[in-house]
C-alpha cells in the first residue's frame, strides 16, 4: 500500500465514512486513496479551508464521533485553524490531515511552497495529539493511535502530518487495526461512596451539567429526581436535562441557586462562571465528575473528584445514593414560580425572544439549533429551551464570530434525519457564506437565518453606552442577502418579524433545499447583565 492508502484504511476500519476537504498538490496522493477507496468514503469539497474544518467541527459536535478534514500544509492549515482551536475549546474528536513540503525539506527554510516554520509545533499547541507519518508501515498503527486519543480522557482533536512525497510512497503494510473502544479510566470507588455521603445528606444540591454530560442525559435526570436538585447548563449542557422541565435552569436562576446550595454536583464542566464571577466558601460543597484530575481541579480542588466519562460514573454515583440518599420535599411548587419570575426578567430581551419562539415553534425535538455570536445568539444561551443533547450547539469559549453556518453545514450534512438551523448576524454570517456552493454542490438542506442590522451590532452597541458613542469599524456593506443565496440556486426568503419568520422556516423544512432567510432588524437590548454577574458568596477564584 501506499501511506495514503494505509491511512485511508483505517479511517474507514475505525468508522470513518466522511473526509471533508479542499484538495492541493501536497494532498494528491492522499485524494487518489480517496478515489480507490470507491463509495465507502465521500468526500466533501469546501470553497475554503475554513469551511472544511468547521463542517467537520460541526460533524463531531452533532454526532459525538469523529470526523476527519483533509487541507495543505501553510495557509491551508492556518485558514483552518481556527476550528481546531474551537475543536480543542469544545472536547471536539476532529482528526486533521494537514500536507507538509517534500520529508528531506522540513525544518530547512529553503522556500518551498506552503512551507511553514514548524508546523509540527504549531499544531501541538491545537491539539492534545500530533504526529507525522513517515512511512507506509507505520501509517495504520499511528493513525489509530490519534483515533483514539480524541476519545479517550480529555476528548479533543488530533492532527496527522505526512510529507507530499510520503503520501505516495509505497511498501508493505501489517494488518490494519481493528477499532477498539476507549480505555475507561478505574472509578474510584472510595470516592464514588464519599461522593454519596455527601450529596445524599445535603438539603440543596445544584447540579451543573457541562458539554462533558452530552451522553450521561439519563444519569443526570434520575440524579435531579433523586436530590430534588435542579440542573444549571449554559450552552453546550443544553437538553442534559429536557428543558420544559421546572428543573432544567438557565444562567442567571442558576446563579440564585448557587448561593443557596449546600452542595453542588458538577458534570463535565469547568463551572467557570461560578468559580469566576460568583464565588465558593467553606459552606459549599463540591464533587466533581471530569474527565482528567487536571480538569477536575483546574480552577478549585473539589471535596470529590469522580474521574472518567460521566455516564458510568454517575451510574455508580446512583448505585451508592441508595444507601445514603435522606428524603427531601418535592421542589416542584418551588422552581416553577422561580422559573416565571426569571421569565418576566428575561422579557427585557424581548425582541430577540420573539425570534427565538417561533424558531423552537417550527424546530423538532430533535432538530439541531446552531449559535452565533449575535443578538439573538447571546439571547438564545439564556432563553432557547433545549429538549434534548446535542441540539444546541454553541462555540465554547472561543466564541468566535463566523464559525456558524459552515459548522452547521457539517452538522445537517453528517444528521440528515433532522433540520438544522443555523442562525447569524450579517457580519458573522459572510465569513463562511461562500460555503452556499458547497451546500448545492451536495445538496444539503441546511437553513440559515440572517438577521440582518447593517452592523456589528454586540461592539457597535458597547462603543455607544461606554466610548461616549465613538462610533469605529462597526458599519457593514450587506448584498441582497435573498439575491445572494439565488445567485448560488439556493432559496432565498425575507422575513419580516417572528410570524413571517415562523412560515419561511416552515417552507424551508418542507421543501429540504439550502435555504437563507434574511431578517432585517434594528438594535436590540443588552443581555450583559444577565451574563456577567457579580458574587453571591464567598470569594471568586481567578
Amino acid at each position: 500500500m501506499s501511506t495514503a492508502e494505509a491511512t485511508v484504511e483505517t479511517l474507514l476500519a475505525y468508522g470513518l465514512r466522511t473526509v471533508y476537504a479542499l484538495p492541493g498538490v501536497h494532498n494528491d496522493h492522499l485524494f487518489d486513496a480517496f478515489a480507490r477507496s470507491g463509495d465507502r468514503m465521500a468526500v466533501v469539497h469546501t470553497r475554503h479551508e475554513q469551511g472544511a474544518a468547521y463542517m467537520a467541527l460541526g460533524a463531531a459536535l452533532a454526532t459525538g464521533r469523529p470526523q476527519a478534514y483533509a487541507v495543505v500544509p501553510g495557509p491551508g492549515l492556518m485558514n483552518s485553524g481556527a476550528a481546531l482551536l474551537t475543536a480543542y475549546g469544545m472536547n471536539a474528536p476532529v482528526l486533521a490531515l494537514i500536507g507538509q513540503i517534500p520529508a528531506e525539506a522540513i525544518g530547512r527554510d529553503q522556500g518551498h511552497l506552503h512551507e511553514i516554520k514548524d508546523q509540527a509545533g504549531i499544531l501541538k499547541r491545537l491539539v492534545d495529539h500530533a504526529v507525522m507519518l513517515k512511512s507506509p508501515a507505520e501509517a495504520p498503527a499511528k493513525t489509530a493511535k490519534a483515533i483514539r486519543s480524541m476519545t479517550e480522557g480529555r476528548p479533543g482533536p488530533a492532527a496527522l502530518e505526512c510529507a507530499m512525497n510520503v503520501w505516495g510512497k509505497r511498501g508493505p503494510v501489517g494488518s490494519i487495526p481493528a477499532a477498539l473502544p476507549p480505555r475507561a479510566p478505574r472509578i474510584d470507588e472510595d470516592a464514588i461512596k464519599r461522593a454519596a455521603k455527601m450529596l445524599g445528606k445535603a438539603r440543596r444540591v445544584l447540579i451543573v451539567a457541562g458539554g462533558g454530560a452530552q451522553d450521561a442525559s439519563p444519569e443526570v435526570t434520575l440524579l435531579s429526581s433523586m436530590l430534588q436538585a435542579p440542573v444549571m447548563s449554559y450552552r453546550r449542557g443544553g437538553g442534559v436535562l429536557d428543558g420544559r422541565s421546572p428543573f432544567s435552569v438557565n444562567l442567571p436562576l442558576g446563579r440564585e441557586l448557587w448561593a443557596e446550595a449546600d452542595a453542588v454536583l458538577a458534570v463535565g464542566t469547568r463551572l467557570f462562571y461560578p468559580m469566576t464571577q460568583w464565588g465558593v466558601d467553606r459552606g459549599l460543597t463540591i464533587v466533581s465528575v471530569d474527565a482528567t484530575k487536571e480538569g477536575a481541579t483546574r480552577f478549585h480542588k473539589p471535596d470529590v473528584a469522580l474521574i472518567g466519562d460521566a455516564a458510568p460514573v454517575l451510574r455508580r454515583l446512583i448505585d451508592a445514593l441508595g444507601k445514603t440518599n435522606i428524603k427531601r420535599a418535592p421542589r416542584d411548587d418551588e422552581m416553577r414560580p422561580r422559573q416565571m419570575k426569571m421569565r418576566s426578567r428575561l422579557a427585557k430581551l424581548a425582541p430577540q425572544i420573539a425570534f427565538l419562539d417561533a424558531i423552537r415553534a417550527e424546530l423538532p425535538e430533535d432538530g439541531i439549533y446552531v449559535d452565533e455570536v449575535t443578538q439573538v445568539g447571546f439571547a438564545a444561551r439564556l432563553a432557547f429551551p433545549v429538549y434534548k443533547p446535542r441540539t444546541f450547539l454553541s462555540p465554547g469559549y472561543q466564541d468566535n464570530l463566523g464559525w456558524g453556518y459552515a459548522t452547521a453545514l457539517g452538522a445537517q450534512h453528517a444528521r440528515p434525519d433532522v433540520p438544522v438551523v443555523s442562525i447569524n448576524g450579517d457580519g458573522g454570517f459572510m465569513f463562511t457564506a461562500s460555503e452556499l456552493a458547497t451546500a448545492m454542490r451536495h445538496r444539503i438542506p441546511l437553513t440559515a437565518i440572517v438577521f440582518a442590522d447593517g452592523a456589528f451590532g454586540n461592539v457597535k452597541r458597547i462603543q455607544q453606552e461606554h466610548y461616549g458613542n465613538r462610533l469605529i469599524a462597526t458599519d457593514l456593506a450587506n448584498p441582497d442577502f435573498v439575491k445572494f443565496a439565488e445567485s448560488f440556486g439556493a432559496r432565498g426568503v425575507r422575513a419580516h418579524g417572528p410570524e413571517e419568520l415562523r412560515m419561511a422556516l416552515r417552507d424551508s423544512f418542507k421543501a429540504g433545499e439550502p435555504s437563507v432567510i434574511e431578517v432585517p432588524v434594528g438594535a436590540m437590548p443588552s443581555p450583559w447583565e444577565f451574563l456577567h454577574m457579580p458574587p453571591v458568596r464567598g470569594k471568586t477564584i481567578r
